[in-house]
């Protein structure tokens, strides 16, 4: 079994336990995920599984979007509704003010990553010292947020949909816009609405998933591999030509110098993806069994 699985991650569950739910009901160890979501968050998480997990760096660096909400005048130390509320303040501010300060955030910015995430400093994570109390110096990072909507104002609680870059901690950016606002704030939901070319409309919650396997269509709702590449130019290959490719061989070729193509054998299996350089078919990521 080889392909992807979009997942509906539920809430409180962290994205190894996906992982692990999909090693059980598969049988297959080879999985992995494409990303980290919080436990509180919910939504897109791809599950790549067998010769797919060979693509999960790829989808790890796609845009993401998001449907988040936050709620002004406090904050707390994980920047969350999970976290311990560190300070309150009242909220005068007006639905005009709130919409300059959101829409301030679009473009490139800089965030500083949250104490509580996974990132890595002198070896450890940065969640494992925010548990002991401990609070290190972070290097601010440069992300893109593509685009924000505001979808509903209501007191102080806003709602709004944002497409960023990876590395983007929505967390970040809603504590942010409470700061820049000065009455702090803090995140309350979060729902990842796609990754890269994967939408919510095409996942599958755990027990749907539970149901499929036990009526032997699992497979039906797997994604191809060869979908994340489909903007690329596809090859077919005779049967002398694949011997070639998957024998590690650079095969002279026609076609547009420094294009990635997509390429297949006669039967239409996809073998790989490779390049033209210098006017030879070379090798980028293999597929074949």
């Amino acid at each position: 079994m080889n392909g992807i699985i979009i997942v509906d991650k539920p809430q409180g569950k962290t994205s190894h336990d996906i992982v692990y739910a999909i090693r059980r009901l598969t049988g297959i160890k080879k999985v992995g995920h494409t990303g980290t979501l919080d436990p509180m968050a919910t939504g897109v998480l791809p599950i790549c599984i067998g010769s797919a997990t060979k693509v999960a760096d790829m989808l790890t660096l796609s845009d993401k979007a998001y449907t988040a909400e936050f709620v002004l005048g406090k904050t707390t130390d994980t920047l969350d509704a999970e976290g311990e509320i560190l300070t309150e303040s009242k909220v005068n501010v007006t639905g005009d003010e709130i919409r300059a300060a959101v829409m301030s955030f679009v473009g490139e910015i800089e965030q500083i990553p949250p104490m509580y995430s996974a990132i890595k400093q002198n070896g450890k994570k940065l969640y494992e010292l925010a548990r002991q109390g401990i609070e290190v110096k972070r290097k601010p990072r440069k992300v893109t947020i593509n685009s924000i909507d505001i979808l509903e104002i209501n007191g102080k609680t806003v709602t709004i949909d944002v497409s960023c870059s990876k590395g983007t901690y929505i967390r970040t950016l809603c504590a942010d816009i409470g700061e820049r606002l000065g009455t702090g704030a803090y995140m309350t939901k979060l729902r990842r609405t796609k990754t890269g070319i994967f939408a919510i409309s095409e996942s599958y919650t755990l027990e749907e998933l539970g149901t499929l396997n036990e009526l032997g269509t699992l497979k039906n709702v797997l994604i191809p591999i060869d979908k994340i590449f489909e903007k690329y130019p596809e090859i077919i290959l005779n049967e002398k030509q694949k011997k070639s490719v998957t024998n590690g061989v650079r095969m002279t070729y026609k076609g547009r110098e420094n294009q990635s193509y997509r390429v297949y054998d006669e039967n239409k299996n996809f073998l790989c993806i490779s390049k033209i350089i210098d006017g030879k078919l070379t090798l980028e990521k293999s597929f074949w069994s």
